[in-house]
């Protein structure tokens, strides 16, 4: 530590600071010298780094201005995005927070999955049963383009779908036809397989997800 930093730390000590001091062995990956130690001080329990000054009282007055600010930025600390997700999106508890987290990056689609669950609220009961969550994107959810029924789809192998007031894992027999423009965006447009696809009652379902 340098002569002048450590008087000015002296000095903050006799103002009233309460002052300490942090070291740290730092491997640099030369061979010639593969380690360094870097150190600091603590001023009223917050760790700031030495500062570059000449003088006493300019190590002083650097010191004093490193901590105020790192005391700054600590009361300003970004808000939890798992808690801000939750706050927005209570839907999502359903997934648990190890999820919520390992994806909190994807907002926009976390945010999407949240809107259908509220929308289908049948969807969440079968996530809830599943010992492994899906990855945000492999859960699909098709509809009707009536709005009277749709599909929960993770990653096209496993289907589950409200019949007769209970839910249930079916077998998804649609095929692609077109894409559309709905609800703002461009969408995938899918109708039954094989005959039923020509039916009078044969619904186009929409992938909403």
């Amino acid at each position: 530590m340098r002569p002048q930093v450590a008087s000015a730390a002296v000095e903050l000590a006799e103002r009233g600071y309460e002052i300490g001091i942090w070291y740290e062995k730092v491997e640099t990956g030369n061979l010639l010298r593969p380690f360094e130690v870097r150190c600091g001080f603590v001023v009223n329990g917050v760790r700031l780094y030495q500062p570059y000054c000449r003088t006493v009282e300019e190590c002083v007055h650097y010191i004093i201005l490193d901590y105020k600010q790192e005391e700054k930025n600590l009361k300003e600390s970004p808000p939890d995005p798992v808690e801000e997700l939750l706050r927005e999106h209570p839907e999502l508890d359903v997934f648990g927070r190890e999820w919520i987290e390992k994806f909190a990056v994807l907002r926009d689609r976390l945010a999407e999955i949240a809107n259908m669950l509220r929308r289908f609220s049948w969807m969440i009961e079968v996530i809830r049963t599943m010992n492994e969550k899906p990855q945000p994107y492999a859960i699909f959810v098709l509809m009707a383009k009536d709005g009277s029924d749709a599909y929960l789809s993770f990653d096209w192998q496993k289907t589950y779908s409200m019949r007769g007031g209970a839910v249930r894992e079916v077998r998804l027999e649609l095929e692609r036809i077109r894409c559309e423009e709905y609800d703002g965006k461009m969408r995938e447009v899918y109708r039954p397989r094989g005959l039923l696809a020509f039916a009078a009652a044969a619904k186009e379902y929409v992938r909403v997800l």
